[in-house]
């Protein structure tokens, strides 16, 4: 499948009191059975009259329903062609096999937890599917487009693309001698005399070309826990749409082949580097790299004595508490279930053990996840008795 988008005419920016959408683009072109993303960008206030905002709901829609916005994942006529994807305060809309019938203005909509706190972007984007493309056009070559006409006198040719009244050119042929992504759109030309004008229909162009830069975006944002739910999302902007696959630290042999990863329950040993690669017919990128740090409470804790065989009045002796924790975990030292010390030693150092340090000894392994407690380990300290002659 393919992708394609036409470049920002103006970005859609509506604003009030804080409340705001802006789109990516006003206008979007692509071919039938090709796959389009549709991005914006929202804003509300952190707080209204002392009550934090909160975003509850949000979707995408083409057409109401009882002045009620209709979900495109709950329309019937985009049954599983649908996806949304949001990451922060942005949203995109991605739409798969595409129809003629899905030529439409898409807005995007969200709900907070305020008493009337809704937003809607208008007037939206507008979505044209055509069918017809003359020829495949990649980036970096030349293109040329003519106008002609039969008229007398002769015409003079006018440029236009989309609805910017700006000519581009005020001659029969518009040039690109290096064509670009962000040249693709439609175009039309008018021709003019002293008897009158006519103008064409819209011919649209549709730039191919190799990924760009892929980005790699973690889901959630804050700080990731051991047990939580955790998305990575691989996003490269690419005609026809690229292709994904995931990869950890230096293993060759893929994770997935999907643009995003997901783990349900994430755990210590997810940590690591990540990244992707980004493939279409006409090239492959690879993203940067993303490190995911898993953060968890103290786990595997162990006690033990060093040496382990018997201890002898006078002789150094270490009591030595170990665990796996992210970040690292601080030690609390207990005799007889009374605090000796507390640090981020996992050690606990007699120079020179005596007769009354005999008891038993525990450790506490704490951090802001969560803690364990080991079990108790008793120290005997022996005599070192002299025969007198």
């Amino acid at each position: 499948s393919s992708i394609s988008i036409t470049p920002p005419i103006s970005n859609m920016v509506q604003s009030q009191n804080g409340w705001g959408v802006t789109y990516t683009s006003t206008q979007i072109c692509a071919v039938k059975g090709s796959s389009v993303e549709i991005r914006c960008t929202y804003t509300y206030p952190p707080r209204i009259n002392n009550e934090t905002i909160e975003v509850q709901k949000r979707l995408w829609f083409t057409k109401l329903q009882q002045d009620v916005p209709v979900d495109l994942k709950t329309d019937p006529n985009y049954d599983a062609r649908v996806e949304y994807y949001f990451f922060r305060n942005n949203s995109t809309l991605r739409i798969t096999d595409l129809r003629e019938s899905d030529s439409a203005q898409y807005k995007f909509r969200f709900e907070t937890n305020y008493r009337s706190g809704r937003y809607t972007g208008s007037p939206g984007v507008t979505l044209l599917v055509t069918v017809t493309l003359s020829g495949e056009i990649v980036e970096g070559s030349s293109v040329t487009l003519t106008c002609s006409s039969d008229a007398k006198p002769a015409a003079n040719y006018t440029w236009y693309k989309e609805d910017d009244q700006k000519p581009l050119s005020k001659d029969s042929q518009l040039i690109f001698s290096s064509i670009q992504s962000s040249d693709a759109g439609e175009y039309y030309c008018t021709a003019v005399n002293d008897l009158g004008t006519k103008r064409t229909g819209h011919n649209i162009i549709i730039v191919n070309y190799a990924p760009k830069l892929p980005s790699v975006s973690v889901s959630p944002f804050a700080e990731i826990v051991e047990g939580s739910s955790v998305t990575l999302t691989c996003s490269s902007d690419a005609n026809p749409a690229a292709n994904y696959t995931w990869y950890k630290n230096n293993d060759r042999k893929p994770l997935s082949e999907s643009f995003q990863l997901g783990f349900s329950s994430i755990q210590s040993s997810d940590s690591g580097v990540y990244y992707c690669k980004a493939r279409n017919k006409l090239g492959m990128k690879t993203s940067r790299n993303k490190l995911l740090d898993v953060k968890y409470a103290p786990k595997f804790l162990s006690l033990s004595v060093s040496p382990s065989d018997e201890i002898v009045e006078g002789s150094p002796v270490n009591l030595i508490c170990s665990s796996d924790a992210n970040p690292a975990a601080n030690y609390t030292w207990y005799k007889d279930n009374k605090v000796l010390s507390v640090g981020q030693q996992g050690v606990y150092h007699f120079i020179s053990i005596r007769l009354e340090d005999s008891g038993d000894y525990s450790c506490k392994s704490e951090n802001v996840h969560g803690e364990a407690n080991s079990t108790s380990l008793s120290v005997d300290v022996q005599c070192e008795c002299f025969l007198s002659v």
